[in-house]
């Protein structure tokens, strides 16, 4: 559906819009165009629009017969213009769109038509930044801005199709509309992202309901080509009061303000607050710095020893990275891992953590030690994953048996077919490769099916749990499962005696844990393995 095929989309925007025959009669005008014009009743004719006495009634007419398609500005009071669009045709009639100008504006220079989003009849980014220079010009005191952003849209368009996408994007409009009032400029940013534009005072309480209707509204099923569709929606709300000059900030404001009801748990909203326009400096400056952190050789990698219940030995060390800033400290990687992959810096990362890894594994001097390296599902987005392995086993020098990558379950939720083949060009280069984390993820079990894993790492929260017989019902079941596929089973996060001599008791072939070792530094390594040795021996 076009902008200008539906008359109730005309009449809802915030822009003077009339349809002329050529005659130049006015056929349709929405109400806006009234306004804008700032007369009481329209008149039927272009030509009837009070003009300054320096207008010739008769060389507009001329005007708007010649003009085509182009933008023709009459001057209707000192300092002040009317322009006036003449756009598409529809039924042999012409679409006219109508703006106020004012003082040191070119409006030859701007194409009303071009504000328009024709999906959905609201405005674009152009009629957002329009409206900010009218109110600046009317020296507005008062503003208020909505920032819709939906959840999961993503996802229908990956299910369903692009098409399918652009409908939803169409109801998901009506509804916004069907919420707002007729001077509240509706805007669609682009993509998913919707803006509503609020001219006058209105209580932050008043906002603030107008947030959650939408969020009602909004979390309703939608039905699109015979499939219900639930979506939702986040609101960031940020409004000026009494300062002009922040105008250009309330966009800004209300998008922290909508990562911030992300960040509390989506399909809600959250009203703007100084505190966080200082998060997003830290962040930004957090960002530099984490963008710096590999070219300034800020990371380092500690290992942590996995050992075989059965044989009382060390059979491998888990890299972990590390991120020593001068003046933050040590970072943890729950901070800054999200990030990288939010910045696509994890590539670049995760490429120097495995050489690294591989490199120092050449120096424990025991080629049955194994070295098991976190890959991000990130970094299986094409097939660079499998170069970065061979790159590295080939300057390394290191046996590729000895290396072991280790993914989550999260790396199967999109069920790619190319994410199976890098598994495969890794495996086939003889890297083994575990299931990290697991229970914690993708609840489908048919990844374990489609491809030969080496071991399933069991989720430190099942070990740490509070004991109980549903607890130990989940670690059994994982062990025998393990078990009965040929993959072997590692426990992670073991802390103590008890926790250890249970999980042997059940079978569990691996361990890994404080109880055995903290994650230490590579040169710490070889006096710990002779410590180890020692202590193995005395036991036995």
């Amino acid at each position: 559906m076009s902008m200008i095929d539906s008359v109730t989309e005309l009449e809802a925007l915030a822009t003077g819009i009339a349809i002329v025959d050529d005659d130049n009669v006015i056929t349709y005008s929405n109400t806006t165009f009234a306004r804008r014009l700032n007369i009481d009743t329209l008149p039927r004719r272009l030509t009837d629009i009070a003009l300054a006495e320096a207008r010739s009634r008769d060389l507009l007419e001329w005007q708007l017969r010649d003009i085509g398609e182009s933008a023709l500005t009459i001057e209707i009071a000192p300092g002040r213009s009317l322009t006036l669009y003449i756009g598409a045709r529809r039924d042999g009639q012409r679409l006219v769109i109508a703006a106020i100008g004012w003082p040191h504006r070119d409006e030859s220079t701007l194409d009303l038509a071009a504000q328009l989003d024709p999906l959905t009849g609201f405005g674009n980014r152009l009629m957002y930044a329009e409206r900010l220079r009218e109110f600046e010009a009317l020296g507005a005191r008062y503003a208020a801005v909505l920032v819709i952003d939906l959840d999961h849209f993503k996802q229908v368009n990956d299910t369903l199709g692009h098409g399918a996408g652009d409908e939803l994007l169409v109801l998901v409009a009506q509804r916004i509309r069907a919420s707002t009032r007729g001077n509240d400029t509706l805007i669609r940013l682009g993509g998913d992202e919707f803006v509503i534009l609020i001219p006058d005072e209105k209580r932050r309480e008043g906002l603030e309901a107008l947030a959650r209707r939408l969020v009602d509204l909004l979390g309703r099923p939608f039905l699109v080509d015979g499939h219900q569709i639930n979506i939702g929606a986040s609101i960031g709300i940020a409004t000026l009061l009494g300062d002009s000059a922040q105008l250009q900030d309330l966009l800004r404001h209300a998008d922290l303000a909508l990562y911030e009801a992300k960040h509390q748990g989506r399909a809600g909203h959250y009203v703007f607050q100084s505190h966080l326009e200082q998060r997003a400096f830290d962040r930004r400056d957090f960002e530099v710095d984490l963008r710096r952190a590999l070219g300034l050789r800020q990371f380092t990698l500690h290992y942590q020893p996995q050992t075989s219940m059965r044989e009382q030995r060390v059979i491998g060390f888990e890299a972990l990275i590390r991120w020593e800033h001068p003046t933050r400290g040590r970072v943890s990687p729950l901070e800054f891992i999200p990030l990288a992959e939010e910045l696509g810096e994890i590539a670049s990362i995760g490429r120097w953590v495995i050489r690294q890894a591989c490199q120092q594994a050449m120096t424990w001097g025991d080629e049955r030690l194994s070295v098991a390296v976190n890959v991000s599902p990130a970094q299986f987005a094409d097939d660079a994953i499998v170069d970065v392995v061979r790159d590295a086993l080939a300057h390394s020098g290191l046996a590729p048996a000895r290396l072991e990558l280790e993914i989550t379950e999260g790396l199967f939720l999109e069920e790619s077919e190319s994410i199976m083949r890098r598994l495969w060009a890794i495996q086939e280069l003889g890297v083994a490769i575990a299931i990290d984390d697991f229970g914690t993820g993708y609840a489908s079990l048919g990844y374990l099916n489609s491809f030969p894993f080496s071991k399933i790492k069991i989720d430190k929260s099942f070990i740490q749990a509070e004991p109980s017989p549903r607890a130990k019902a989940l670690i059994s079941g994982i062990l025998a499962m393990g078990s009965n596929l040929g993959m072997a089973t590692t426990a992670e996060g073991i802390e103590t005696l008890e926790q250890y001599r249970q999980l042997e008791h059940e079978g569990c072939n691996l361990a890994q844990g404080y109880y055995i070792a903290r994650p230490m530094p590579a040169e710490q390594i070889a006096d710990f393995l002779g410590q180890f040795r020692l202590s193995a021996a005395q036991a036995s």
